[in-house]
């Protein structure tokens, strides 16, 4: 099964060992789904990884860690459409990524837009908490 997780889900995993995003970031290094991907998301990492709150809990060396495993074992898309479904601009690239990765679900913990959307041809958002207690 393919899974993307958004960027939140992504960071919050490494900044809190204890919940619900880093449940689901263990699953996938269980290798219990496919973590899809893209260049765009490997970019917000990075970007991310440098607003201050970040850094005060989650080193550059995690950081690097994290970036290197995704480019070893996720599929990274390097090509992503221009899809416009959120209200929150920001939203659409994350996405398209689940789109053109043709993942069954996009994992959020945005229930502002992201989990509002339910599906977006045919890619299941959900909530981070909903995706692991399905695998529990």
């Amino acid at each position: 099964m393919r899974v993307v997780l958004d960027t939140g889900i992504l960071m919050s995993a490494f900044m809190n060992a204890d919940g619900y995003p880093r449940q689901a970031l263990n699953l996938w290094i269980a290798k219990e789904f496919d973590l899809v991907t893209s260049e765009w998301q490997l970019s917000e990492i990075r970007r991310v990884s440098h607003y201050p709150q970040v850094q005060k809990r989650i080193t550059s060396h995690e950081m690097g860690f994290l970036i290197n495993r995704l480019k070893r074992r996720a599929t990274i898309l390097t090509d992503i459409p221009e899809v416009d479904y959120s209200p929150d601009p920001d939203d659409n690239p994350i996405i398209a990524t689940a789109i053109a990765g043709k993942a069954f679900y996009l994992v959020s913990g945005d229930k502002k837009d992201l989990i509002k959307l339910k599906r977006v041809e045919g890619v299941e958002i959900i909530a981070v908490k909903v995706f692991v207690e399905t695998f529990l």
